[in-house]
């Protein structure tokens, strides 16, 4: 193993380390971290393509942890729903010093639940300010570097869960594929056609 490689999957093993430190911290806290329940009523490309019904209206969304940038008593962040990516606005004052807690112990990659209103920064980004956070599921294992993502062809194939994580475009991609599977399998099932398998036609039968 070279040195960079060992550097690395050392440093990987003491992020992974600090995640399940914070894991436990949940759980001693009484905080179920995988799989709460939580109802969607909302999707960022709704609230970002309609702001003007949005503007300061409550909304609940999910979704994945993108971004971080946290200022003290306060934090931005971006998540990342099947719709797309929205910002979303952490208060201590709003939520309260013992829940803003749970703020700074997020990682990227966790699944949270946003309770909030919605309005529009300085700078003209529609965001969501915090009301309430619920965790959903909490990354153990950190996403690829922001910049480089997941490049290695073969590694995206074999981990194409990972892929459609990082690669916005590769999940548009699978999107589209999906939504035109379904309409030609409409269309034949219209025509009374049969679908089968042919076992020998793949490359593993």
């Amino acid at each position: 193993m070279s040195e960079e490689l060992k550097n690395t999957q050392e440093e990987l093993n003491d992020q992974m380390q600090i995640r399940r430190d914070k894991l436990a911290q949940y759980e001693a806290d009484g905080i179920y971290p995988f799989g709460e329940r939580f109802i969607v009523k909302d999707h960022a490309k709704d609230i970002k393509d309609d702001f003007i019904n949005y503007d300061n209206q409550p909304v609940v969304v999910a979704g994945r942890l993108m971004t971080m940038r946290s200022h003290g008593k306060t934090a931005f962040a971006n998540i990342r729903d099947l719709s797309g990516d929205i910002q979303v606005y952490f208060r201590k004052d709003v939520l309260g010093e013992d829940n803003y807690k749970y703020v700074k112990m997020l990682d990227i990659g966790d699944i949270i639940g946003i309770e909030g209103h919605v309005f529009k920064t300085h700078m003209g980004e529609t965001t969501i300010k915090v009301n309430k956070l619920t965790l959903l599921s909490k990354a153990l294992r950190p996403l690829p570097e922001k910049w480089h993502g997941l490049k290695d062809t073969e590694l995206r194939y074999r981990q194409r869960y990972v892929d459609l994580i990082v690669n916005p475009e590769v999940r548009d991609t699978f999107v589209k594929r999906t939504k035109i599977v379904a309409k030609v399998r409409e269309y034949l099932n219209g025509q009374n056609f049969m679908e089968v398998e042919t076992p020998m036609m793949h490359a593993i039968p």
